[in-house]
């Protein structure tokens, strides 16, 4: 198995609904994402896929969501912008974009401090 890894980053505000600490109030993060991508055979060019592909595809969805309060999305409505649902949603939306590709998207970890992350896989 082939395994590649971008990392891209956004910064945004949210705070946490039902929750009692300092995440319940609004505060920012200069998020780091991190995205795998994963393949069994390569390409007629030798690779799993075009990093600059994987990374324009990335950057979009993160468009969405750089310099917003999460809390005030569509998606975020009904459940807390938390890190784990935050890497859940770049997931999905980056699975769709990738479709048709000879590749699949494996996981997809959001960092929300050097030293803290939440993972999401299939």
């Amino acid at each position: 198995m082939y395994k590649i890894k971008i990392n891209s980053n956004f910064s945004a505000a949210h705070f946490l609904r039902g929750y009692q600490g300092k995440c319940e109030n609004l505060h920012g993060h200069n998020w780091k994402v991190e995205v795998v991508v994963v393949s069994k055979v390569l390409g007629t060019s030798g690779m799993v896929m075009d990093f600059s592909e994987l990374k324009k595809a990335t950057s979009a969805i993160l468009e969405e969501l750089d310099h917003k309060h999460l809390n005030e999305l569509p998606y975020f409505a009904d459940i807390n912008p938390s890190s784990e649902n935050i890497a859940c949603h770049i997931f999905n939306k980056l699975k769709e974009g990738l479709k048709g590709k000879d590749c699949k998207l494996e996981e997809i970890s959001v960092w929300e401090t050097d030293a803290s992350c939440a993972s999401y896989k299939e």
